[in-house]
């Protein structure tokens, strides 16, 4: 049995974590940390986990990782730095949900994140968690940089086209919309109902901080430079992500919708949706699956791609779990199975 903990349990990415392990088969939650809830029970925080947990949050210096054999970090940007070397120091494996350890470039990570980074000694050795792409890295990887919930989306649905090198890499762009839940847990008037019911909005137009990881993504992917147009947007919702993606193809000739369905026939966790298709946010809500459909608009040169998936689970934690299945050796699948909720 893999004994895990989870540094900052509090937020939304670390609750989803504790809801997904409670039923995983192979791990047992030893310790989850929180220094502003030590020794309050888990399940008083958060009632949906009534019955799973009979843990409380401990201080992080109380050493209760010490014994774990993989740490996830759901914490803020900046503060898995101070205590990964430790932990990977005494064998303990890592995965970061955090972009501590996503950017190669740590000048770039520290423009973009605006603080200095703690460990940059530690940048280059983290393989970024996309097992889409990274799979056999993951295997033997210490510390893994779990992709941003955007990241994902752009990246997966790039993939194949990029892959083969079917699209002008010079003019990429990515249109992104997420539920508020993308924002965190921390309290904020931009995040009320009264703010963001019955509106729809974009942000971050003139950069994101998710940019340079999802460049660095493409241009590993691709081998060539790489120019992005990427606009996130605000959903009025709690849950996922759509993205729709634009670019302009090389080869007239190319079967789009064959191409995807055999580049991804073997990922667990991609659906490439049936020809014509408009993939749904609500058709992955609360799983760890990505779904994706491909269009030619009237048959020009124009590829566009639809991307959905749940920010919380393909987007985040479960992406973590999937990382960690590779990690450890078990079935990719496991304690990941559970389809979407509808309604």
């Amino acid at each position: 049995m893999i004994k895990a903990g989870i540094v900052g349990g509090t937020g939304y990415t670390g609750v989803e974590l504790l809801r997904l392990l409670a039923v995983h088969p192979e791990v047992t939650v030893t310790a989850i940390t929180s220094r502003g809830e030590a020794g309050r029970p888990v399940a008083d925080l958060f009632p949906n986990l009534r019955g799973h947990f009979d843990l409380c949050f401990t201080d992080p210096a109380a050493g209760d990782l010490d014994d774990c054999d993989v740490v996830f970090f759901a914490t803020p940007h900046g503060v898995a730095q101070s205590t990964v070397p430790d932990l990977l120091a005494k064998g303990i494996k890592v995965i970061d949900l955090s972009a501590d350890f996503r950017i190669r470039d740590v000048a770039l990570w520290e423009k973009w994140y605006s603080q200095p980074h703690a460990c940059p000694e530690l940048v280059g050795e983290a393989v970024y968690g996309l097992p889409e792409v990274n799979r056999e890295k993951i295997r033997e990887a210490r510390l893994i940089a779990c992709p941003g919930c955007y990241p994902t989306s752009v990246q997966l649905g790039f993939l194949p086209l990029l892959e083969r090198g079917l699209i002008d890499t010079k003019d990429l762009i990515a249109n992104s919309a997420s539920g508020v839940s993308g924002a965190g847990r921390q309290a904020s008037v931009g995040a009320l109902l009264a703010e963001t019911s019955d509106s729809f909005k974009a942000y971050g137009v003139s950069g994101h901080r998710h940019l340079p990881e999802i460049k660095q993504g493409l241009e590993d992917i691709s081998g060539a430079p790489v120019s992005l147009t990427f606009v996130p947007h605000l959903l009025p919702m709690i849950r996922g992500i759509h993205s729709t993606l634009y670019a302009t193809l090389n080869d007239a000739e190319v079967d789009l919708q064959a191409m995807y369905e055999e580049r991804f026939r073997d990922e667990p966790f991609v659906d490439v949706m049936p020809a014509g298709s408009h993939p749904e946010t609500r058709t992955v809500r609360g799983s760890n699956t990505c779904r994706i459909s491909v269009f030619r608009p009237q048959g020009g040169d124009k590829v566009v791609v639809l991307v959905v998936e749940d920010n919380l689970v393909k987007g985040a934690s479960g992406q973590a779990i999937q990382n960690m299945n590779i990690l450890f050796d078990l079935p990719e699948k496991t304690g990941l199975m559970a389809p979407a909720l509808l309604p």
